[in-house]
């Protein structure tokens, strides 16, 4: 065996050990969830194949020929039993791209499959395409809804000046994508979701109104908006479910995360805030939940963040981040998935991929039986005696 061969030989072991490594739960969570010692993704997950090449002659010091720098922000869907992502990986050279990985079980084992997706482009080409939902509809088509990317051209001079539309793609096996034309809307749009089922027989849509690619100016919050044709899909009439609130987490701006999960008690939505810091902005994630007969209408709204970053989840490219755009109900457990666990995937510091698992009941409990934010602090400091009174009584 050649020193080249053994340095492969190495490195391919080294990888497998990371792919195989088993995750274990943190102990001394809240009881809401329990997240996981380590991410499940990050860019040295990606294959060695897309970031080697391995023959001896072209590269002899086996470097890294293209190289990875994260992997955040990921769809999420059970198919064929296994837990899927479709993961936004992005490399060195800042562009991302959408590439799949599988797990047996949800929290570790997660490998890509051999090549990223080849997404067909729009009439206009994309200079970037990022964080994709993945709805699972009941006209019988798996939609990813992302956000596509293009320079402002109305700023020429500005190479920093981009805009944000929301890119429509659908699939019947997540390897082969069909592009729809993107969504039609008078501002821009980012944090796009499809419902994934028909409201008064249309297409339902959550929305993030904006009035420039960062700054959201007069969007007011979570939008909803329905369509009669996903197949060339145009928002004539937007209304916000969800508005942004002074000195609240959802203060600067406020997404929708994944679709929301169907329960006999409601719709359960897991949605990311974002407030201003003296060391810039902090993404969180909340949950709220809506009504089984009108997903507009807002029956819960806990007050506060759900889940944040901890740790060395703070540390990355953004700090300070947490951002969701995919969770999984393994369905198998009833109708209305009334008992069944829950997969929450999110990236932190816009860096890596972890799991956090909670079931359908806890999350209903949360949502029914948490506080509301009642928005003064003589309120917060109120709600906090009331808890302490109630204790003192057992």
């Amino acid at each position: 065996m050649t020193e080249f061969e053994k340095k492969v030989q190495a490195l391919r072991a080294h990888h497998e050990a990371l792919l195989g490594r088993k995750n274990v739960a943190v102990e001394w969570g809240n009881g809401i969830y329990e997240k996981y010692k380590f991410p499940i993704l990050t860019s040295e997950h990606t294959p060695l194949e897309w970031r080697y090449d391995f023959n001896e002659h072209d590269n002899p010091y086996l470097m890294q020929r293209i190289m990875v720098n994260a992997t955040l922000n990921s769809g999420a869907i059970k198919w064929q039993g296994k837990y899927i992502l479709v993961v936004r990986v992005e490399g060195a050279d800042r562009k991302s791209f959408f590439a799949v990985a599988e797990s047996p079980n949800g929290i570790d084992n997660f490998r890509f499959w051999d090549e990223p997706i080849t997404m067909p482009d729009d009439l206009v080409p994309a200079t970037n395409i990022y964080d994709m939902r993945l709805t699972a509809h009941e006209d019988g088509w798996i939609y990813g809804v992302f956000c596509a990317e293009r320079h402002d051209d109305t700023k020429s001079g500005d190479l920093s000046a981009a805009t944000a539309t929301a890119g429509i793609a659908r699939t019947k096996d997540l390897k082969t994508w069909y592009r729809l034309p993107d969504l039609k809307t008078r501002s821009q749009q980012r944090n796009v979701v499809l419902h994934p089922e028909f409201v008064d027989g249309k297409y339902a849509f959550y929305t993030r109104p904006q009035d420039g690619f960062i700054d959201t100016g007069s969007g007011g919050g979570i939008g909803w908006a329905l369509v009669e044709d996903i197949t060339h899909a145009e928002i004539e009439k937007e209304k916000i479910i969800y508005a942004r609130h002074y000195h609240t987490i959802t203060e600067v701006k406020n997404g929708e995360g994944p679709h929301p999960l169907k329960t006999s008690k409601g719709w359960l939505h897991l949605a990311h805030g974002v407030r201003a810091t003296a060391d810039g902005l902090r993404y969180v994630l909340y949950m709220y939940m809506t009504a089984l007969d009108d997903p507009t209408r807002v029956i819960a709204r806990p007050g506060g963040f759900f889940l944040v970053p901890e740790g060395d989840e703070y540390v990355g490219d953004v700090m300070n981040v947490a951002f969701a755009n995919g969770w999984i109900a393994d369905e198998e457990d009833s109708e209305h998935y009334s008992s069944g666990r829950v997969f929450i995937y999110y990236a932190s510091a816009d860096t890596r991929m972890h799991v956090a698992t909670s079931t359908i009941d806890r999350l209903i409990d949360y949502c029914m039986n948490t506080p509301e934010d009642g928005y003064y602090t003589a309120t917060s400091v109120e709600t906090i005696k009331q808890l302490i009174r109630k204790n003192s009584k057992l």
